[in-house]
């Protein structure tokens, strides 16, 4: 998910944020000056954010100060007596708000990876305050003149990224509503300042939800199927969480539940898989419909508001796919090849299960998982437990992920201990090019708290700009059970594949070598910025790389050939669940988006409206249920993929199509991976997107059949 802080949009995902700003004059040295360190410059290399000085009261006065600050710069270029120009309106408010968004950029950072009760009490606050001033800038009529001015007379002469800029500048103002008649500019306002409230409740709900659907086991026989080490985390967990009983089983953000694969008690698959998929259905005790109406209906009202038919058509008319129909055509495509798979897949699976439990047998959405997995383990002699031996979570790191970025793109990686971090579990890391040079921080924030919302993700605490002299400041964020004291942390495979993934969007902010800040980095359309992470998770398999780091946490003996080539050669068996879990959450995101304010259907017609949708598309199939539901479809009503959710299949198509010229003109090789670096990973948005995808691979279009291929399908 992508988070905005130059457009302050609350949201916090993926992606780094589109920052401004340039050195400020010195503000006079109060007290609260003084005591705060948000209000000062970080002492620290790179001016990294010093948590060692940091206290939650600090946020908000940091934070309405640096808004004073900017609401001064923006004034000072209004009142400019000269005629508007690129360097007196579009650099000014490039420069602008420097330390707003880097002390946002943190805040941020917090309250999706470690909301304590502190941040969330100071989110209250600031979310308003930022909301408001958004509606400030984009709704300042003075101010948006002089940018049109700019764009009507300098636009066809501008060239590169100061022409890119401009244009960025312009769209970003008038999609925001800068062009609308007085009333409608008013009622635009107003619609925001409740979209954020409404955001915000939404955001506080979810990982109280998935706290409270936690499924607690009194009798460690009930946890049969599972590793000692699965059950330690579970005795762990249930600690951790005020100790109801002796063993939980904690919720993980997406519908189906990774460990339903190893329990052998069928009715505790049952409630693990109900507290999933009820965790905010109003059937416990959160409700999310109510809010998520209102939400669609304003979001309905705000496209009506800016000439478009719904939500879906003024979001997309800012990405690759441009409109809905599009979209549609590519979903369509992909169900017409996934749904005959899915059925076969489905019959086979259940008729493997009444092998041995009777002919009576019906599948069930938490048998699924169970008893593909041990039709996996027959057919391919391995399971998981096999396998997690080997990903011991450091190793995929360093011997993995990094040894990859080395052998790709020449860098290196070495661990600091002096860069204070938000949490003690976290580490940082200088990341070097292949001359040596500081490139950029890397911070890596890898398990789960109740803190933390669910998922994985990569933000920024700063991004690249040369025209602010600026290193890009990158973390990543994950989800996985941290081992007892003493032991290594082991991963599933999906779970190795996903801190690759994470990691490719990490590179794509590092590798970033753009003039401006708003255009650097991952600072690009959501059908775009998904392509890196997802083809980065195509080295993860590559046999040198795979060696490397793919080792037993005890003997530091590779993965035996035999293990391996079962394990990946099953990377597509019953492959149609992942595809259909996908296609039909994203389904359900564009119907939400495609609908009128008068459309919109009320909280307790919400599950039905659903379920409609799924059975229009050829997608209602209770084995293979969205991967988020509507109640807690996060990236859609708390974070910025609102009618962009199909963006992770497009972009899949996409980085197939990478992969696919990796593999034809040498996968680890030096010469490649620069190309790829220097045509893609290093110019943010300061291009058209297609043109430097054709550039890097000679097509002229993406080619969904490396999608299908790779996918098995």
């Amino acid at each position: 998910m992508k988070q905005n802080l130059k457009n302050v949009v609350l949201a916090a995902g993926l992606a780094c944020t589109a920052l401004t700003g340039q050195a400020q004059k010195a503000r006079p040295k109060t007290t609260q000056t003084v005591s705060n360190s948000l209000m000062k410059q970080s002492t620290l290399p790179f001016n990294a954010p010093d948590f060692s000085r940091i206290k939650g009261e600090d946020y908000l006065p940091a934070i309405k100060a640096a808004i004073a600050e900017q609401r001064a710069e923006i004034k000072k270029i209004t009142d400019n007596k000269q005629k508007p120009t690129f360097a007196n309106t579009i650099l000014a408010y490039e420069r602008s708000g420097k330390d707003l968004e880097r002390i946002s950029n943190i805040f941020y950072a917090l309250v999706s990876a470690d909301k304590t009760p502190e941040i969330e009490k100071a989110q209250g606050s600031i979310v308003p305050l930022m909301t408001e001033f958004e509606n400030e800038i984009k709704f300042n009529q003075k101010f948006f003149q002089r940018i049109k001015y700019v764009y009507d007379h300098e636009y066809k002469t501008l060239k590169g990224e100061d022409k890119k800029l401009l244009e960025v500048v312009y769209k970003d103002f008038t999609h925001a509503g800068a062009l609308l008649s007085k009333e409608k500019m008013a009622r635009m306002q107003e619609i925001n300042k409740e979209f954020a409230k409404l955001q915000q409740e939404f955001g506080d709900m979810l990982p109280k939800a998935a706290n409270e659907a936690t499924v607690w086991v009194s009798d460690v026989k009930e946890l049969a199927g599972l590793s000692e080490t699965d059950i330690a985390q579970c005795k762990k967990d249930a600690e951790s969480r005020g100790g109801k009983a002796p063993y939980c089983i904690v919720i993980t953000n997406t519908t189906q539940q990774p460990i339903l694969a190893s329990l052998e008690n069928r009715g505790l698959r049952e409630r693990v898989y109900n507290a999933s998929i009820h965790r905010t259905d109003g059937t416990g005790a959160y409700n999310t419909f109510p809010v998520i109406v209102k939400i669609a209906r304003l979001r309905a009202e705000k496209a009506q508001l800016m000439g478009y038919k719904n939500y879906a058509s003024y979001s997309l008319s800012k990405t690759m796919a441009k409109n809905t129909d599009n979209v549609y055509a590519f979903l369509r495509q992909m169900i017409e090849a996934y749904k005959p798979k899915s059925e076969a897949q489905t019959k086979a699976i259940e008729e493997y299960a009444q092998k041995t439990e009777g002919a009576d047998f019906r599948l069930q959405p938490y048998d699924r998982f169970y008893y593909s997995a041990k039709m996996k383990k027959d057919q391919y002699s391995f399971s998981d437990d096999d396998v997690k031996p080997y990903f011991n979570l450091d190793s995929v790191l360093v011997n993995g992920i990094f040894y990859a970025a080395h052998r790709v793109y020449g860098l290196s990686f070495r661990e600091r201990k002096d860069i204070p971090t938000y949490h003690k579990d976290m580490k940082v890391f200088d990341v070097l090019d292949a001359d040596g040079k500081q490139l950029a921080l890397f911070y890596c924030d890898y398990f789960r708290r109740p803190t933390k919302r669910g998922g994985a993700w990569m933000s920024a605490f700063l991004k690249q700009s040369g025209d602010r002299q600026q290193k890009p400041l990158i973390f990543n964020v994950c989800n996985y059970a941290k081992a007892p004291e003493g032991q290594p942390t082991l991963l599933t495979w999906d779970e190795t594949q996903t801190m690759f993934h994470e990691f490719g969007h990490a590179l794509h902010g590092m590798l970033s070598n753009c003039k401006y800040n708003t255009l650097s980095g991952t600072a690009v359309s959501r059908d775009f910025v998904e392509m890196p992470s997802q083809f980065n998770e195509s080295f993860a398999s590559i046999p040198e790389v795979f060696n490397h780091y793919a080792r037993h946490y005890k003997t530091n003996e590779p993965m035996p050939d035999a293990l391996r080539e079962k394990m990946l050669g099953s990377l597509n068996f019953l492959s149609a669940y992942a595809l259909g879990e996908n296609l039909a959450a994203t389904s359900v995101d564009l119907a939400w988006h495609c609908l009128s304010p008068s459309e919109v259907p009320t909280a307790e017609e919400a599950p039905a409206f659903e379920k409609k949708v799924l059975a229009d598309m050829g997608l209602l199939n209770n084995q293979i249920p969205p991967r988020y539901s509507t109640s807690y479809f996060n990236h859609i009503w708390g974070g910025g993929y609102a009618a962009g959710y199909y963006s992770y299949l497009w972009s899949e198509v996409l980085a197939a199509n990478i992969a696919d010229y990796f593999e034809a003109h040498g996968a680890l090789t030096r010469k490649v991976g620069d190309d790829f670096r220097q045509k893609i990973l290093s110019r943010g948005n300061t291009r058209d997107l297609m043109q430097i995808f054709s550039d890097f691979t000679g097509l002229k279009a993406p080619d969904t059949k490396g999608l299908l291929k790779a996918r098995g399908m």
